[in-house]
């Protein structure tokens, strides 16, 4: 499924969190600078969902903070592997 991903780059910590309206916010260490911040999107997205990284697939957004992704999750898996309510 495509999920809408909003990413929040030179942050002090790595962190992943589902908001209300469904979209996954995530916030990554590295700069958006020659494509690290999408590699460690990628990266921690996989990490924190239980995922490889190849299966993590950025569909649109390379050069904004708006990003669209393919995970091979529904929403509720998404929402369990996320702790959410």
């Amino acid at each position: 499924m495509r999920y809408a991903v909003r990413a929040h780059p030179r942050a002090a910590r790595a962190r992943v969190v589902l908001g209300d309206d469904d979209t996954i916010e995530v916030w990554i260490t590295a700069p958006a600078v020659e494509g690290r911040a999408n590699a460690a999107l990628v990266t921690t997205l996989a990490e924190r969902l239980g995922l490889r990284p190849r299966e993590v697939v950025l569909v649109r957004g390379e050069r904004g903070r708006n990003k669209i992704v393919e995970l091979p999750l529904d929403l509720a898996s998404l929402q369990r592997a996320l702790d959410c309510p």
